[in-house]
Parts: structure tokens; C-alpha cells; sequence
């Protein structure tokens, strides 16, 4: 993530752009991946929100692949 003083938007666009690589690397892709409108709005210092979004089952089990399992 970049420094601490970065705009929120900047912060917020760059933790889904990294995001969107990892699921990417991992043959996971999450179409509806963004920035949450509201918090982003949201005018005092908390951070803005990063949207998931709604996805298929088999894009669900795809993801769930790609984590790690118990060790």
C-alpha cells in the first residue's frame, strides 16, 4: 500500500489494482471488483471500502481454491 499521506482514492485504487493481479495470478477474476461509492464519499479520514462484489459459484469455489489451506 502507499504512504500513509496518499488521497484516499489513490490508496483505495492501488489495494484493488494489487487485488485484482493476486486473483488474476490465481485464475480468480471478480467482475464486480471496486471502490465503494459511499465510503470513498465519505468525507472524514476512515479509508474506503473495497467492493467484492457478487460472483458466480464457480468463481466462489475458484477463489476458495486459491487460498491456503490448513497447515
Amino acid at each position: 500500500m502507499k504512504n500513509g499521506n496518499a488521497p484516499k482514492l489513490e490508496v483505495a485504487e492501488s489495494a484493488v489494482t494489487e487485488l485484482r493481479a493476486a486473483l488474476a495470478r490465481a485464475g480468480v477474476i471478480l467482475p464486480s471488483l471496486g471502490i465503494d461509492p459511499l465510503s470513498y464519499a465519505d468525507p472524514t479520514d476512515r479509508p474506503a471500502l473495497i467492493e467484492l462484489g457478487r460472483c458466480t459459484a464457480e468463481t466462489a469455489r475458484l477463489l476458495a481454491a486459491a487460498l491456503p489451506g490448513e497447515g
